[in-house]
């Protein structure tokens, strides 16, 4: 057991090819292939999974075959190793003279994953508190322990883990499973004899007394404090993840401690301000064979950290003393009720991951399911004993002398420092080289340069035929109505005993200077109190009578014509059937009297805000990337990075540095004024036909109740399009979607740099081109997936070591991008080309009925009967459009694609935008068409 990564490389490597399936990299051909609705694979600390689904039977043999055969009987190449884990290659592969480097996809994505300080701190975490066995390693790699994996190593770990006897099969569905059985059996177990793996997880060793422990990380240059930038953190080892009920008890008991502004830790920890948000790790964790549970801060000072130790102390001894107010209680029991209720589309996915830990330890998968008699058994045991969580906290937390305690500070050096071990590793390798070695390693370099340029031939993986694709959709009936003079939607469908609620606001009567505003309010309008709750008892109330209640921004581009837009925020929530008065009275208290007046809450709320943006920028940099690239082509590219592109980041940013928010709070209610106005308001409900009639009058008695919030405001741009909400009514009878209508913009050129502290980029170009009804718009679509899997995959993934990459079609752009990539200015000329490949036409038929395949698996993927129309209610998106744009994917040729790369991608066709976020970089900084932020 060490850190080199070999779980994780593995997993790489067994989908590069297999003895029934020789071809190089069946896992990427086959998402061209089939119509499935998921394929991955995960390493996890102590288990690798592969999990797929498809809705099509005939997919669901082909994949399972794909996967078996990957898993049990890989190719293991040593090829496939040196580009999916690491190889020393020179930095140009066809110039010898070129300095040698580290490459590989693994080894990337794994210096992307430690650029991201909440993934550090959580690795360090477990390592130190779990130090004894598998937990104590970094089983996805430590990037300067990869390079001391060998090929030898790989495949001895394949041989004495990847067998019968170590895996467990999952499946889910409705396919009868005598056919799963008998498919498994034949193409796996039967070439197999039972062995006993040795593969069990010790119990970890119990400490007998409490250790401390600190690590560094990079700086934040996003955090609103430079000097609150520590992370202090406590962790509890507590009992075997196979003991059902003790899990469920211990994870109700975590919820209890810290979920909500009325949780003890939630009130010493948060509201006193000293630090940003709870630590990246919180709460309990059943991942891994005994669980966790973890509390503390990050964004605080260092001097606080004594004071934070004490505090998680006394709040133990106070929960032991106080126990839990039963209304919490409940109000935990009906989130756990609302969970089984609610249908995902991915229901038998997250199947497979919740009870992946428990069953890998030979736990009983299908007592873990049975959730409702471990709430009734739950129930007894409170009854029996009303001291029965004060006991289990006393046990685990006061008397525990497994117990951790971890700090993190920020190094300035920490990047410098990382950069120079890389450099010092590689030297050590390049040093024991000799000559001949070097030669090697250059012909080494160009023999896998010429595999990865070399057409493939994937005749022998199975596929679906474009024939096998529905011709047409299923229809989605809805009827539209209205409640008090607001229009509704509503849409019948089996949703469990849930009732789904949804309303659009328009912001057009809103002044451009609170714009930038408009994020903040939408987290805060359902968390600051209304009426007479204050925002304890608001959350209180939410908890127990819904499923969530959330706002969020809305920015929809016209279905057919770009430079026409609906802005607005999004009200969502749901509820159990029961619950549907209370539901609407919450909302009506916020419309009439949500509370503005609290500073010190508003404080907390815009530092987790301001917290949390500026940790998911090294997890989501291509997203950054791709919203900043668009932000100069379409009026909605503006206003997405307004409200969620690197301007939002900044502009939180700034606010958490005010020490005085009184300005802020002065803004909100002037927002609210113009946001939760009735007569700029449609709704729309997902729930049981026998529901609708009593949905339809709770609503009524809802906006009748909101009514003295109307008022007649004028748009603040005066172009206003109407499109009707009801396609088959006369124009201008009924109620219609308000547009934006911006005759007069002018698309333009834009480079961006960010300079981030990350070792890797992300990189984003995007083009502007036509919207959804074009007729050009269905072949731009099946360019985008043609172009990732059969040119961008090989050049950015293979050839460059990004972990990702490719191009998409969506909103009337035309957009690439990669993610965690070593290289930049490189990427952009692989996108380049990727045109210059599409316009020549160097794709088969068979690459064309490939891309269709992809982009119908994307179009026909499950929708939950909680979502049902609301693409139609969201962006105007009728079924017969949807059917017309299905008819043109069906329809589109290769003359098409070559024709649409020509007039919309071809150099100085379009304007474009482009975006870098990533480390230092001096050929762009030296380019003066960059803007450098």
């Amino acid at each position: 057991m060490d850190d080199t990564g070999v779980p994780h490389i593995l997993e790489h490597t067994v989908l590069c090819g297999s003895q029934k399936y020789p071809c190089r990299d069946p896992f990427f051909k086959m998402l061209n292939r089939s119509l499935s609705t998921f394929m991955n694979a995960f390493t996890a600390s102590d288990y690798t999974m592969y999990p797929f689904s498809t809705q099509n039977g005939k997919d669901f043999q082909n994949l399972l075959s794909v996967y078996l055969d990957a898993v049990f009987f890989p190719c293991l190449r040593e090829l496939d190793f040196w580009q999916e884990g690491w190889r020393l290659e020179n930095e140009n592969p066809t110039d010898p003279a070129s300095p040698l480097a580290f490459k590989g996809v693994v080894f990337n994505e794994m210096k992307g994953a430690f650029s991201d300080n909440e993934r550090v701190y959580a690795q360090h975490l477990q390592n130190k508190l779990f130090p004894d066995h598998t937990y104590g390693v970094v089983s996805g790699g430590e990037p300067l322990a990869i390079p001391d994996l060998t090929w030898e190593q790989l495949k001895h770990f394949h041989a004495t883990h990847y067998h019968p006897s170590n895996a467990r099969f999952f499946t889910y569905g409705d396919l009868p499973l005598e056919q799963h059985l008998e498919q498994i059996q034949e193409e796996a177990l039967s070439r197999f004899e039972r062995t006993e793996p040795d593969t069990a997880v010790p119990s970890q060793p119990i400490w007998d007394q409490p250790r401390e422990d600190h690590v560094t990380c990079s700086p934040d240059a996003m955090s609103p404090d430079p000097a609150k930038q520590n992370t202090l953190c406590m962790s509890f080892l507590l009992g075997d993840i196979t003991d059902t009920f003790e899990s469920f008890t211990l994870s109700l008991l975590s919820s209890l401690m810290i979920s909500g502004p009325n949780s003890p830790f939630y009130k010493a920890l948060i509201e006193p301000k000293i630090g940003s948000d709870f630590s990246s790790v919180v709460g309990y964790d059943g991942s891994t064979k005994e669980a966790s549970f973890s509390i503390g801060l990050q964004g605080m000072a260092e001097e606080d950290i004594p004071k934070v130790k004490q505090i998680i102390v006394q709040t133990i001894d106070e929960i032991i003393a106080n126990g839990f107010e039963e209304e919490r209680i409940e109000a935990q029991l009906h989130k756990i009720e609302i969970q089984m209720k609610h249908q995902s589309t991915s229901f038998g996915l997250s199947l497979a991951s919740y009870i992946a830990s428990c069953w890998n330890h030979d736990g009983d998968p299908v007592q873990l399911l049975k959730i409702s008699d471990s709430v009734t058994q739950f129930r007894q045991a409170l009854k029996d004993n009303p001291r029965f969580l004060q006991e289990k906290v006393l046990h685990y937390f006061k008397n525990n002398t497994h117990r951790l305690t971890l700090s993190m500070s920020p190094d300035e050096a920490y990047l410098e420092k990382q950069t120079k071990s890389e450099k010092e590793k590689l030297q050590k390798k390049i040093k024991a080289l000799s000559e001949s070695d070097k030669k090697e390693i250059y012909e080494k370099g160009l023999e896998l340069l010429s595999v990865q340029s070399q057409t493939q031939d994937a005749s022998c993986l199975p596929a679906l035929k474009v024939s096998d694709i529905e011709p047409t959709i299923s229809v989605t009936p809805v009827v539209m109505d209205t409640a008090g003079g607001v229009p509704v939607q509503y849409c019948e469908q089996p949703t469990n005993g849930m009732v789904y609620f949804r309303a659009v606001c328009s912001l057009n009567t809103l002044p451009e200077d609170l714009k930038p505003y408009v994020p903040l309010f939408c987290s805060v309008i359902t968390r600051m109190g209304c009426g007479r709750l204050d925002y304890r008892q608001q959350a209180q109330q939410m908890e127990l009578k819904t499923g969530g209640m959330s706002v969020s921004t809305s920015v929809h581009p016209d279905h057919s014509n770009m430079d026409m837009y609906e802005q607005g925020v999004l009200l969502s929530s749901s509820c159990l059937e029961r619950n549907l008065p209370d539901m609407f009275h919450l909302w009506s208290e916020i419309f009439n009297s949500p509370h503005f007046d609290d500073e010190e809450r508003l404080r907390v709320l815009v530092m987790m805000s301001a917290q949390e943006l500026a940790n998911g920028i090294s997890y989501s940099g291509h997203m950054y990337a791709m919203t900043r690239a668009a932000r100069s082509l379409t009026p909605t590219g503006e206003l997405n990075e307004t409200f969620g592109g690197m301007e939002q980041v900044k502009f939180m940013k700034r606010i958490a540095e005010m020490p005085d928010l009184t300005k802020v709070l002065r803004t909100l209610p002037r927002i609210k004024r113009h946001i939760l106005n009735p007569l700029n308001m449609r709704c729309a409900v997902n729930t049981t036909p026998q529901k609708v009639a009593d949905a339809a009058g709770q609503l009524d008695h809802f906006i009748s109740g909101v009514a003295s919030n109307k008022k007649d405001r004028r748009p603040v741009r005066p172009d206003i399009a109407e499109r009707p909400l009801d396609p088959l009514a006369a124009p201008g009878s009924g109620p219609s979607r308000k547009l934006i209508k911006e005759a007069h913009f002018k698309p333009c050129q834009m480079k961006t740099f960010f300079p981030m502290p990350f070792p890797v980029n992300f990189v984003s170009h995007c083009i502007r081109t036509v919207p959804f009804t074009h007729e050009d718009y269905a072949s731009l679509n099946i360019l985008a997936r043609m172009m990732t899997a059969k040119y961008l995959h090989g050049e950015i993934r293979e050839k460059g070591g990004a972990y990702g990459g490719g191009a998409r079609m969506g909103g009337g752009l035309f957009t690439f991008y990669s993610y965690r990539d070593p290289n930049s200015v490189q990427t952009l000329a692989a996108f380049r080309k990727g045109v210059d490949w599409a316009r020549s036409g160097a794709f088969t038929q068979q690459d064309i009925d490939e891309a269709k395949l992809s982009v119908f698996s994307a179009v026909d993927s499950p929708v939950a009967p909680s979502d049902k129309g609301m693409g139609r209610f969201l962006t105007g998106i009728t079924d017969e459009l949807k059917q017309a744009h299905r008819e043109r994917l069906f329809a589109v040729t290769s003359k098409n694609i070559v024709d649409v790369a020509g007039r919309y991608l071809g150099i100085g066709q379009r304007t474009c935008g482009v975006a870098v976020l990533g480390p230092e970089n001096d050929t762009i900084r030296k380019d003066p068409s960059w803007v450098v932020k």
